[in-house]
């Protein structure tokens, strides 16, 4: 097992490697998305929402920022750079002559999605915090895990997608159908406990929802113990589950 995790962190070195090769333009996006979302809903339309829970629509609007920075951050991490290193660049395949299997590789993979998506959090985090929309620094760590761990089931989706995917164009019909309608309903925009019952169950469905829940929580300081076992538990469990799926389905890929 120690051998296999040896192995797995040596495909994180490598993705960090190629990464920080081209690192402020890879990082743009995590400083510029969250900055367009509050001037454009956050500013723009808060004036016009007088409290959305007891808060300002900005309050409201920011804990979902970081959420969904490790859920871009991860799934087109996991989807279009996974299918070109695995597809184009056959880096995988590579890997398979060595010691590297393909349980190492997706590993590797989670492990290298969950440090970038804790990383991408805490930077959007820092951003909001001269704006006293993020927690108290000392809980901007917890902000990352959180941000981690959101990043998790994401990577599983979008390293599934990779191998039902007959060409590199399909992944936006994933992102259409699959990742556009769980951000847009996952209670990052508005709350979800007004919503018809049929709705807040569906939306329960999706493992982001559980995460921008978390996220919630945790900046409006009313995080508990039974809040973290069951979102958490959702996150890890979906997680589990989609990764294990993702090795299956990518081991047939690869060793075929």
């Amino acid at each position: 097992m120690i051998e296999s995790l040896q192995l797995s962190w040596a495909i994180v070195v490598r993705n960090w490697t190629v990464y920080r090769k081209d690192f402020v333009a890879n990082i743009s996006p995590t400083v510029a998305d969250p900055s367009l979302i509050m001037i454009s809903l956050g500013l723009g339309l808060g004036p016009f929402i007088q409290e959305v829970e007891g808060r300002s629509y900005l309050a409201f609007l920011a804990p979902g920022l970081l959420a969904a920075t490790a859920l871009f951050t991860s799934f087109f991490e996991a989807s279009y750079g996974f299918y070109v290193r695995m597809t184009y660049e056959s880096v995988f395949k590579a890997m398979l002559t060595t010691p590297i299997g393909t349980r190492e590789v997706v590993i590797g993979e989670f492990i290298w999605n969950f440090l970038k998506g804790a990383f991408m959090a805490l930077g959007v985090g820092i951003f909001l915090l001269p704006f006293g929309l993020a927690p108290q620094p000392l809980l901007l760590p917890v902000a990352a895990i959180l941000g981690g761990l959101i990043a998790m089931p994401l990577t599983g989706i979008g390293l599934l997608s990779t191998t039902y995917v007959k060409n590199i164009n399909q992944f936006q019909s994933v992102y259409s159908f699959i990742i556009a309608p769980i951000y847009f309903l996952s209670g990052l925009f508005f709350p979800i406990d007004p919503m018809p019952r049929a709705f807040q169950i569906l939306v329960q469905l999706s493992p982001f929802t559980h995460g921008v829940r978390l996220m919630q929580l945790l900046f409006w300081d009313q995080m508990t113990w039974a809040a973290v076992l069951y979102h958490g538990g959702i996150l890890f469990a979906f997680s589990i589950a989609l990764g294990i799926w993702a090795n299956l389905r990518i081991r047939a890929q690869l060793i075929t």
